[in-house]
């Protein structure tokens, strides 16, 4: 069988019941609706659902639970793509279990990697980030710029990229997509990233609260465009062994304050404070997307900040989001694991324990 020229596959997506995980299902399932999609997830977030509508997880074909340290048991070989999206996904969680990052955004991925290669899996999809840049003054950053990792967050990601280089071949194609800072309403939103927060601080509390200084640069991509970057991955004609490429848009590179001040056109009334006593944050770096639109000129992003803003107020206003105090809610990725730590359903390295 055979869908656009190409042969029907089946992917597993590592990592699914995340962020980025729904948009990418869903995006998946409607272009290629013969595809075979398994998921595979240790379900921390699974029921925290931002959305009143059909559950996109019901679009998959299989979905599997368990933790991308744990998958002996897990046959790799009925596979054509496998794309890994499961991560300990941002700094503060990141700061607070250093080792848990690592072996989970790389050592487990790259082990998982190495079986698929041995079990005749095609390709490997690892989502990667610019955060590896870390510290910029000068210059946009582009795949050959030297790397400046500040976090475990971003140094995982640096180690998972060079550990798979070294076993991608022609016949087991290696992707590494460096993605901006996500964005944009999802299926399960999170509020930890930084333009969704401001969005959430204007229609909760008519009032931005800016952390830093404001001054600190960050690229941005919207989660629908990060499927889309996906999408041309799994399918890209390029035999280039392994490709790491940034994966968003020029046009996209702001600076924290001028989010804040994207956010206020659509919200007129809200007002905005910046911290000016803040330390400054290490963590400031435009990025250049020159070579993702040479090699992926068809699945370019399509959002832009404003319709990116207006979606995220909508889909709030969808399900009568309120909370003035949602930084301690759980939208916000830390505070769930800290719960499930308190609860003892995990115990201190993140492991689900089984006597619960």
């Amino acid at each position: 069988m055979e869908i656009m020229g190409e042969i029907t596959k089946r992917i597993l997506i590592l990592g699914n019941l995340g962020y980025v995980g729904p948009e990418l299902t869903k995006l998946l399932r409607k272009k290629y609706p013969d595809y075979h999609l398994t998921g595979y997830d240790c379900g921390f977030f699974s029921k925290f659902y931002t959305t009143d509508l059909f559950a996109p997880d019901n679009l998959l074909d299989v979905q599997l639970y368990g933790d991308v340290r744990n998958t002996e048991k897990l046959d790799l070989s009925q596979y054509d793509t496998i794309i890994a999206l499961a991560a300990i996904s941002n700094d503060p969680i990141g700061n607070k279990f250093e080792s848990v990052t690592v072996d989970v955004n790389c050592n487990s991925l790259v082990a998982i990697a190495k079986r698929a290669k041995v079990q005749k899996v095609k390709s490997f999809v690892f989502a990667s980030s610019c955060s590896v840049y870390g510290f910029a003054e000068e210059g946009d950053r582009t795949e050959t710029s030297e790397v400046n990792p500040l976090t475990a967050y971003a140094k995982s990601k640096v180690k998972a990229e060079e550990e798979l280089k070294g076993i991608a071949t022609n016949d087991f194609n290696v992707t590494c997509l460096r993605f901006a800072t996500a964005c944009g309403m999802s299926d399960r939103l999170r509020l930890d990233l930084v333009l969704n927060d401001f969005v959430a601080c204007a229609l909760a509390n008519n009032h931005i609260e800016i952390l830093s200084d404001g001054k600190p640069w960050r690229p941005l991509i919207n989660v629908k465009d990060m499927g889309l970057a996906i999408d041309w991955a799994i399918h890209r004609k390029n035999q280039v062994a392994c490709i790491v490429v940034n994966a968003g848009s020029n046009d996209w590179n702001y600076q924290v304050k001028e989010l804040a001040q994207a956010v206020k056109e659509i919200f007129p009334t809200i007002t905005i404070s910046i911290n000016e006593n803040a330390a400054p944050d290490k963590r400031s770096y435009r990025v250049n997307f020159d070579e993702f639109k040479r090699i992926a000129p068809n699945h370019q992003p399509q959002y832009d900040l404003k319709r990116t803003i207006v979606e995220l107020k909508e889909g709030l206003e969808k399900i009568n989001f309120n909370d003035k105090n949602f930084r301690n809610s759980n939208l916000i990725r830390l505070n769930v694991i800290n719960e499930l730590l308190i609860k003892n359903i995990l115990d201190q390295n993140l492991f689900v324990i089984k006597s619960n």
